[in-house]
């Protein structure tokens, strides 16, 4: 493909505004961006004229009629991601879903294989993956400073964090709080850097202890009356390997920092906390600590869109491929599950 990648938006909130509208237009004339598609079709149309986007729609079926695209970035509620990339997929373009990739582990399947069956790429947003810190620390894996890693801790945590706007506390449109919102990132950023091992259990354990209650907001106010997600949840999984990953995930904790988001990895030969990246070894005798002088500043969501927009020009494949995000949706699931029934889930 020699012409500019023409892409649609879907959704036209806060995650489309700010960061995928703006991330294509950063690379220049490989990208027009044609069209954009919301229920709310007035905020499609504002957003149309703020980003000078010719078209708008209220639906993605209708845009995808209307338009030619070769790629589409779908920025709704998680409720609708699984309708929405099926569609653009079978359209036949590209897709690029923001996390988790959906509400069901169904769902993701038929994600997956729709991309499968097209032919198309099918990425997911999980813009950790591509910050500095983490493109460094897997080069370091890469070449065997960590060795086996068999132990890890993912932290997503905020003292009062919950969002006082979108539909982040609505369960039917989310599928869920903390954990499938903001720990699903630090979770995928563990796998990835484990090398997505095949997860065999899970045990979790879900709260809503702060979230029905009225309190601080460092979010705004939140809508504590119509509270319907878990505001905290804990999760242990084992894989079939042996390593095992300890899950911490909250909008509102009684923790000291505002906010916390971390991976800490430990393998036989080194381990790492990965924001800020420092490694720790043992070599000659001695017990070490590294962290990086100098890293690229870059940031993990322009890196993201960029990469996909590259993949979809022929370039490099994504490095978030759909049968990953079928893995993360098995993991999620299980934990809502085990949390449910108060038991460890088969996976």
């Amino acid at each position: 493909m020699t012409e500019a990648l023409r892409v649609g938006i879907v959704g036209a909130g806060g995650i489309a505004q700010a960061v995928h509208i703006p991330n294509y237009q950063k690379c220049g004339d490989r990208v027009e961006i044609v069209a954009i598609a919301d229920v709310a079709v007035e905020r499609a149309k504002e957003a149309a004229a703020k980003f000078g986007i010719e078209y708008h729609f209220a639906t993605v079926e209708e845009m995808l009629q209307s338009v030619d695209l070769d790629a589409v970035s779908i920025c709704t509620p998680n409720k609708f991601h699984a309708s929405a990339a099926i569609a653009a997929l079978e359209a036949g373009c590209h897709v690029l879903c923001e996390k988790p990739p959906a509400m069901t582990v169904a769902e993701a399947v038929a994600m997956a294989q729709a991309a499968n069956k097209a032919g198309k790429y099918l990425s997911y947003g999980f813009h950790y993956r591509h910050t500095q810190d983490v493109e460094a620390l897997k080069r370091f894996i890469d070449g065997g400073e960590l060795g086996e890693i068999y132990a890890a801790t993912a932290i997503a945590l905020r003292r009062r964090g919950i969002p006082g706007w979108g539909v982040f506390t609505n369960k039917e449109l989310q599928g869920g709080g903390p954990l499938i919102d903001i720990g699903v990132h630090m979770l995928d950023t563990a796998l990835y850097l484990m090398g997505y091992p095949e997860p065999d259990s899970v045990f979790g354990a879900t709260y809503q202890r702060l979230g029905k209650k009225k309190g601080v907001g460092l979010l705004g106010a939140w809508d504590y009356e119509n509270f319907t997600v878990e505001d905290m949840a804990r999760g242990f999984i084992r894989f079939k390997n042996g390593a095992t990953l300890v899950l911490e995930s909250a909008f509102a904790a009684n923790v000291q920092k505002r906010d916390e988001m971390n991976v800490k990895l430990m393998g036989d030969l080194g381990g790492a906390d990965v924001f800020p990246l420092t490694i720790y070894q043992e070599k000659h005798g001695s017990l070490i600590d590294v962290k990086p002088a100098y890293l690229p500043d870059k940031s993990g969501y322009e890196l993201e869109v960029e990469r996909f927009v590259n993949a979809c020009l022929g370039g490099d494949a994504p490095i978030s491929t759909p049968e990953q995000g079928v893995k993360l949706q098995r993991v999620i699931n299980g934990l809502y599950a085990s949390a449910e029934t108060g038991e460890a889930v088969k996976l």
